[in-house]
């Protein structure tokens, strides 16, 4: 049965994807042709390949039908997620700037109209459709396109020159969302001992901690007031950091308390693919 307010929450994940769509297509558009052969963070994939991936995953989402290419082998593909992900932009290497918009916009818009037509109501029931076969629920999907749309618009912003989008409900949705991980970085990826804190301040958002429990699992406390280690980052950082894309600026990231620490929790905080 789903809970009372599942309905808002998937109506709240779409509309924040939505508006991140119309972000992401207006930064395309205003983009000259020869930057859509700029390199982003992503490695092997420039402005373009970035664009044609989401235009791939919103066809797929609007209308259920899978695409299919030969990828080959690239070297930056690791994982059959990643060698999915490669369909969209090979499918998409001779189609011009202003179709692949065009393909975005079409079909983020009839996702959205089916989306308002049949609302979700249920967040841990199993999506109409998905993508490459992922076995998500209809929160996991719909929490997730935003996500990843937004980190997209950045990987544009970072390689054309164009700071900005960090402030868009998108931005809000996305940092929030990475920081729940904290919890996961501290305890597995670092390997912090029990009783272990991390205090989280990230730029506009309100300071989040975890701590690694007895059974070795990171969990959310409330803030300590004496954290074993506390980071300090602007959101654009923590989005490089977290979204496993490139380091930040230096001075970007201040570390208070246990510095060795900090320095190893910042080293491994990359939880997306």
């Amino acid at each position: 049965m789903s809970a009372p307010d599942d309905r808002d929450l998937l109506a709240g994940y779409a509309e924040t994807w939505w508006q991140a769509i119309d972000d992401f297509t207006a930064l395309l558009e205003d983009l000259d042709e020869a930057e859509w052969a700029t390199p982003t963070d992503l490695a092997g994939w420039d402005v373009r390949a970035v664009a044609a991936h989401v235009a791939h995953l919103e066809q797929v989402l609007a209308t259920g039908v899978e695409e299919h290419a030969e990828v080959g082998e690239p070297a930056h593909a690791r994982g059959l997620m990643n060698l999915y992900t490669e369909i969209g932009v090979v499918n998409r290497r001779d189609a011009s700037p202003d179709a692949i918009i065009n393909e975005i916009r079409s079909a983020a818009t009839a996702r959205r109209t089916a989306l308002l037509a049949d609302p979700p109501s249920d967040a841990s029931a199993t999506p109409d459709r998905a993508f490459g076969g992922v076995p998500w629920s209809w929160g996991t999907l719909l929490r997730n396109r935003p996500l990843d749309v937004w980190m997209h618009e950045q990987d544009v912003r970072r390689a054309t020159g164009r700071p900005g989008g960090l402030d868009s409900a998108a931005a809000q949705h996305t940092i929030e969302y990475l920081a729940e991980s904290m919890g996961y970085v501290l305890a597995k990826k670092v390997g912090a001992p029990a009783g272990t804190t991390l205090l989280l301040h990230v730029e506009g958002c309100e300071p989040v901690a975890h701590a690694v429990g007895d059974d070795g699992r990171g969990r959310p406390v409330a803030p300590p007031a004496t954290p074993t280690v506390a980071l300090h980052l602007d959101r654009d950082s923590f989005a490089r950091l977290a979204g496993g894309r490139c380091d930040a600026e230096p001075g970007a990231v201040r570390v208070e308390g246990d510095q060795e620490l900090g320095a190893r929790v910042v080293a491994s905080m990359a939880t997306t693919p």
